[in-house]
């Protein structure tokens, strides 16, 4: 995959795909998404489009919006933000730099065969997946239900994986296959089985899960001070695209 700004921007628009919202407002091209608070990516304005309104009314007017459901207000910066100055006009606003993440890349020619672990894998997302899934990543009851409906809001070709060891579920994730590049997302070990390749070995059979269905290349996205994380993507052929991260403005009764 080339790294054209126009390639990049379309994996851009596959990351708000392949991870849904509940509710989406359109507004002067910018994309406002709600969850219920569950995750930022799905509860931040998105603002990727030419508009033509006042931008320091627009952004007033998300205020307006978010603090009328009870969320903080968040924008996420990409390379490709309009306007490119809006970054700096939340900083002048008081809003803070939260979590930021690298978006990875690779091909998936010469992918690596994997171990023949204890691997399943199911198309449709099941209460089982959804359940090791809550359980290794500690969500509540509520959140589960959120993230159920937002999983159910996927429209591209899913993959949900677990690995065992020993008959116990100790790796689970999900892929999203559109457009021929699979996202790979919530990749999770088990505090008691990690520093085993197993994430590793669950990858690589997300990776050729896709790419017997036509992918012919993959992203990720990581924390950019997980360290642990990235190393093991560098490890199976990860390399950096571009950078995002959130300004927040917390919500305040």
């Amino acid at each position: 995959m080339q790294m054209t700004k126009s390639t990049l921007r379309q994996i851009e628009e596959l990351t708000l795909n392949h991870w849904q919202p509940l509710s989406t407002a359109l507004y002067d091209g910018w994309v406002l998404r709600f969850a219920n608070g569950y995750s930022k990516r799905a509860n931040s304005v998105q603002p990727i489009y030419t508009s033509t309104l006042d931008v320091h009314e627009k952004i007033i007017t998300c205020e307006n919006f978010y603090n009328s459901n009870q969320l903080s207000t968040i924008f996420k910066i990409t390379p490709f933000v309009q306007p490119e100055n809006i970054d700096e006009l939340l900083q002048h606003r008081g809003y803070t730099v939260v979590d930021p993440t690298i978006v990875q890349l690779r091909h998936l020619d010469n992918l690596e065969t994997p171990e023949p672990v204890d691997i399943h894998i199911a198309e449709q997302l099941t209460d089982e997946w959804l359940h090791h899934l809550c359980r290794l990543s500690s969500v509540n009851e509520e959140s589960r239900k959120t993230m159920t409906q937002m999983l159910q809001n996927v429209r591209a070709h899913t993959c949900f994986i677990t690995l065992s060891v020993d008959s116990q579920v100790a790796a689970c994730g999900f892929g999203v296959l559109e457009r021929g590049v699979i996202g790979l997302h919530d990749i999770i070990t088990a505090a008691s089985y990690r520093n085993r390749g197993l994430a590793e070995q669950m990858i690589l059979h997300l990776l050729h899960w896709g790419k017997q269905r036509g992918a012919q290349s993959s992203y990720l996205q990581v924390v950019a001070d997980n360290a642990p994380a990235r190393r093991l993507y560098k490890k199976l052929g990860y390399t950096d695209a571009y950078t995002y991260w959130y300004r927040v403005q917390k919500y305040t009764n």
